[in-house]
């Protein structure tokens, strides 16, 4: 007998705002499988708001609520019997977060719940990423948001020490990341991942995804660091209408995607790592897969 759940995640990030629709699909003595049956993107730069002013403004709030409309109703017709809504670290950040999650439950019927560092890198570890890491190998995991980036070490199949930085890239495009944040993360993955040989990055946010589709590559391969490290001389060398017209980039993402490739390009070289795999993962997938776990 084979039944089907429908589950949604809602994730609110600081560049973008999403939502993933997933069908569960469970079998007698077989692996329940976790397919995807639709993903919505919305690019409402929240983190231009709460990192540069503390708050978010009165039309970022109208946009967000047009937007969870929008969500609520695709919930309807694709009748989603279980949701789940996350913002992370533009929401976390502006002094009025709680206000607009109350604004937005009102005006839109969904109930937002504001996540911390340490559980936004829980629940993305709760998705996939255990099926890419081998017991016998060593990891770190690289999730380059918008205003944060999480970083989780993993060794024998098990994560090691995890921590979260407020370094993303909507903060490195306002020239708000300063030179301390970068030596406390240097200093963290050094001293991390000292005494242990052969780091392997694992990478996940919408930026080296782009970066993983440009390169053609087939998804169990990995990017090299010479490769991750041409791309970003390459990218620089474009303007922003350039990476548009000739890469494809939508317009949110032809700016983003500069400071994200520094953040990883820098990550494998404090670790001493020569490739990055990149699996189809992130917040939205884990989201679904601990609420169908029941951790969250």
């Amino acid at each position: 007998m084979i039944t089907i759940k429908k589950y949604a995640a809602i994730d609110i990030g600081s560049n973008a705002m999403r939502l993933l629709i997933t069908n569960i699909v469970e079998q007698k003595d077989k692996e329940t499988q976790f397919n995807k049956s639709a993903l919505i993107r919305v690019p409402i730069r929240l983190g231009q708001d709460a990192f540069t002013v503390g708050e978010i403004s009165e039309e970022n709030i109208d946009r967000m609520v047009d937007a969870m409309r929008a969500f609520q109703l695709l919930m309807k017709v694709y009748k989603v019997e279980r949701y789940k809504a996350c913002a992370t670290s533009a929401m976390r950040e502006a002094y009025n977060g709680k206000e607009v999650t109350e604004i937005i439950r009102q005006k839109s019927a969904i109930d937002i719940e504001i996540i911390d560092g340490k559980n936004e890198a829980a629940i993305i570890a709760s998705s996939d990423l255990h099926s890419f890491i081998n017991s016998d190998k060593n990891y770190l995991y690289v999730d380059v948001g918008g205003g944060s980036t999480e970083f989780s070490l993993f060794s024998d199949g098990k994560m090691v020490a995890a921590k979260s930085f407020k370094n993303g890239t909507v903060r490195l495009l306002n020239n708000m990341v300063n030179d301390i944040v970068w030596e406390e993360i240097e200093k963290w993955i050094k001293t991390t991942t000292e005494g242990y040989d052969d780091i392997i990055l694992i990478g996940s946010g919408g930026n080296i995804n782009k970066l993983f589709k440009l390169s053609g590559k087939q998804q169990d391969k990995p990017l090299s660091y010479l490769y991750l490290n041409s791309q970003y001389q390459y990218l620089n060398s474009l303007t922003y209408e350039q990476r548009i017209a000739e890469l494809g980039l939508n317009t949110d993402r032809a700016d983003v995607i500069i400071p994200a490739t520094k953040i990883y390009l820098n990550a494998m070289k404090w670790s001493r790592s020569t490739k990055i795999f990149v699996p189809k993962i992130g917040l939205s997938d884990g989201i679904v897969k601990a609420m169908y776990n029941g951790t969250i």
